[in-house]
């Protein structure tokens, strides 16, 4: 089965906690801080694998974690950085946060790797928070939470050709009898729902990946019919090979069936139409195919080259991969154009995410929201005093305590920061 398409969740591995320890020596009195950080948690990392072709297996595992660093120890011994979880993707994937829309990776070449999901870093043991004021202290943090995110995934097939046309005009018939492939081939529209590949390989022993793609109608760029579902797959080909039916079987006008193609790839994406492409007049075994392909010849105003072939007789297969060997010669696997520049820095500028949020329920408790408070919180270890003032020096500092007497927030009123409660105390 193949699957172009998926969504999956995946979450890196959160820090590990710092310890709070303290050193025994002899001759010492009060001894010292010996607590250390926490490891480091796992990434979740995408890794091109060439012996994948299909999502297929991400439709049996959706849930992606990698696993957290490990505690600090006493002794000042940092905890262990847990490893990378790697997820094998093959070539071609687009990876996409499901709810941003951002492209996180564009995956091509094997062993290719991108950091999906970022772990978060170990906590610091009581050793970091020492000072001549307290020179003994307390405190030691939580590790960071991993990054987690819904993302997913595109598959874009690298084909080097492309076969493009109307359902049912000899398509899969034709990579049926140029390769090994087996597509599904039967006498009615959209017998080909899912991409099929072959290796051709031309009598003078050059070959070349060809790709038998779901057929097209007018609209596909709206996401009629199979529309992106065939569309993102033309993105990767070097060659497009246009397979017009001669025989007109289907009551359709050769010249109208190539034209309106175009038209869609045209929409989808202008710069399709920059490559090279090759038109197949197939299934000229058939009557009047002859007339029609000179009357096609005469309306065609680019300079396109023509072959007229048949996957029944095999008459002009040999030519036309002869010519698309050819063009596929001259056109580079990475054709895209590399710029000198000067070095140089680009600064972005992103608005600045509000750091905490205040709204209030029905029952009259305030609630605290924001990416940067509730990760605040959970690296406090409120086993321990000194953390617990530490943590309540941050939100004064943060404007928290001004921002709630502004909303109204007197001694004894209950906050809500993610599942915790606290009051709040003048």
């Amino acid at each position: 089965m193949f699957v172009d398409s998926v969504s999956v969740y995946v979450k890196a591995g959160d820090g590990g906690d710092g310890s709070v320890s303290f050193r025994r020596e002899k001759y010492v009195p009060m001894g010292g801080p010996a607590g250390g950080d926490g490891g480091n948690g796992g990434d979740v990392v995408f890794e091109v694998d060439e012996g994948l072709n299909t999502l297929m297996d991400f439709r049996y595992k959706r849930h992606f974690k990698a696993k957290r660093g490990e505690h600090g120890k006493s002794r000042g011994a940092h905890g262990k950085n847990s490893d990378p979880l790697i997820v094998p993707v093959p070539p071609g994937t687009t990876v996409r946060d499901a709810d941003t829309g951002d492209v996180l990776a564009d995956l091509i070449e094997h062993k290719q790797q991108a950091i999906i999901a970022k772990g978060g870093r170990g906590g610091r043991g009581n050793i970091k928070f020492a000072t001549p004021r307290n020179p003994a202290p307390e405190i030691s943090e939580n590790g960071e939470p991993g990054i987690e995110r819904n993302v997913s995934l595109e598959l874009k097939l690298m084909a080097d050709v492309g076969l493009v046309g109307f359902p049912s005009v000899g398509k899969s018939t034709l990579l049926s009898v140029v390769s090994a492939a087996k597509p599904k081939v039967a006498e009615y529209h959209f017998t080909t729902i899912t991409p099929n590949l072959g290796v051709v390989e031309t009598e003078d022993q050059r070959s070349f990946v060809m790709a038998d793609l779901p057929g097209l109608i007018e609209g596909a760029h709206e996401g009629v019919g199979l529309g992106h579902q065939f569309l993102r797959h033309v993105d990767r080909t070097r060659v497009i090979v246009h397979v017009v039916d001669m025989a007109s079987i289907e009551g359709r006008d050769p010249y109208e069936d190539f034209v309106t193609i175009n038209e869609e790839l045209k929409q989808y994406d202008e710069t399709i139409l920059d490559r090279p492409q090759i038109i197949l007049a197939s299934k000229m075994d058939m009557p009047e195919s002859e007339e029609k392909l000179e009357a096609f010849k005469e309306q065609l105003e680019q300079d396109i080259p023509i072959y007229p072939i048949s996957s029944i007789t095999r008459e002009g297969l040999k030519e036309s991969l002869f010519a698309i060997a050819d063009i596929l010669e001259t056109i580079p696997k990475d054709d895209t154009p590399v710029e000198e520049v000067e070095e140089r820095v680009v600064y972005r500028f992103e608005k600045e995410e509000t750091p905490f949020e205040i709204t209030r329920e029905s029952d009259g408790a305030f609630v605290l929201k924001g990416a940067k408070i509730e990760k605040l919180f959970k690296m406090t270890n409120f086993d321990r005093d000194e953390s617990i003032s530490r943590f309540a020096r941050q939100l004064r500092t943060m404007g928290v305590d001004d921002a709630l007497r502004e909303r109204g927030a007197k001694d004894g009123d209950t906050i809500r920061l993610l599942d915790y409660e606290f009051e709040f105390v003048e």
